[in-house]
């Protein structure tokens, strides 16, 4: 396909993967980051060093400090901040271009407070916008950036703009599918990483792989269960964007939400553990807003609601597992 300019926001781990990937495909890429000290890093070492070491950037793609640089002549802007910063990034972009740019995300999570989907703060901030669209599915950073093969989920209220967003990114190591529940996408990938820091506690505590399988099982029964009821289809929890990413993130170290919970399994404290692990863990931004998110909507959901009781409560892991096992017996249902 013709080379499009886009603008890439946040050089994390995964924002570089991404930005790396449209690069590799021919498109002119910019990637911005806040931290003037980091994009500065990029440009000397030809590299992500502190998250995606040894991988270099490709040609095609130019770290950028300045946003409005960024974002010159940009003809998409693909948004991979934490939702803790998303909304305010956004208004920038805004700032910049006005109401009507082609959007897309690949972000994850909830916003803090609010307790609101990414989407919600999109319609908030750019109003009847229809040039939006979500990317999400089991996909870890650094195997996108060394081009291993990887299938994600682009979600959109608007057929034709999945398709093209699709296009953009796709690539023999790269496939796209598309689907218009915008909704069940994003709550497939905010549940996932509170259910992978159940699973690393599960398994920090030694409770091996049978409780480890339950604990996914039920965990996507959590996500159909809230998911359905506010609107996300069946279907989409179990592809890529539900049972695919929630496999992943629960049993391969790479996910930084596990990773806090096997820290928390195995006694380290809260603080430690995310100091040592570096980046963002949006599971833990998430579990609390989750939680009351079930509450509000009169939802059953045990194993978010003892992840949030563990990370703000102080409840002790083990104990927090042991009420999830000793709970009434029941028919298998959602």
């Amino acid at each position: 396909m013709k080379p499009i300019q886009v603008a890439v926001l946040g050089a994390g781990s995964w924002g570089t993967a991404l930005a790396m990937l449209l690069a590799r495909n021919g498109h002119a890429v910019r990637l911005w980051d806040r931290d003037a000290e980091h994009v500065q890093s990029l440009l000397r070492q030809g590299e992500n060093r502190r998250y995606l070491p040894g991988i270099g950037l490709p040609e095609r793609l130019q770290p950028e400090g300045d946003l409005a640089l960024a974002l010159r002549g940009a003809q998409y802007v693909l948004m991979v901040v934490p939702s803790v910063g998303f909304r305010a990034v956004l208004q920038n972009v805004r700032a910049q271009l006005g109401a009507t740019f082609n959007l897309i995300w690949a972000s994850k999570g909830l916003e803090p407070g609010s307790g609101k989907f990414l989407h919600q703060i999109v319609d908030e901030e750019l109003a009847e916008h229809h040039a939006v669209a979500a990317l999400s599915g089991p996909s870890f950073a650094t195997e996108v950036a060394r081009g291993l093969p990887t299938a994600v989920t682009v979600a959109s209220k608007h057929t034709a703009y999945a398709g093209a967003v699709a296009e953009l990114f796709h690539c023999d190591r790269f496939r796209a599918y598309t689907c218009t529940d915008l909704v069940g996408v994003e709550l497939g990938g905010s549940i996932k990483n509170v259910l992978a820091i159940a699973a690393g506690i599960s398994d920090g505590l030694g409770y091996g792989a049978n409780a480890r399988a339950a604990l996914i099982t039920r965990g996507l029964a959590e996500i159909m269960r809230l998911g359905t009821h506010l609107g996300g289809r069946r279907e989409t929890f179990m592809g890529l964007a539900g049972v695919g990413d929630l496999v992943l993130t629960c049993t391969d170290d790479q996910s930084r939400n596990r990773r806090l919970g096997l820290a928390l399994g195995r006694g380290i404290a809260l603080e430690q553990a995310v100091s040592e692990i570096g980046q963002a863990i949006e599971g833990l931004h998430t579990a609390k807003a989750l939680d009351a998110l079930a509450v509000t909507n009169g939802i059953d959901m045990p194993i978010t609601g003892q992840v949030k009781r563990v990370l703000f409560d102080a409840k002790p892991a083990a104990t927090a597992v042991e009420n999830l096992l000793t709970r009434e017996p029941k028919a298998e249902a959602l």
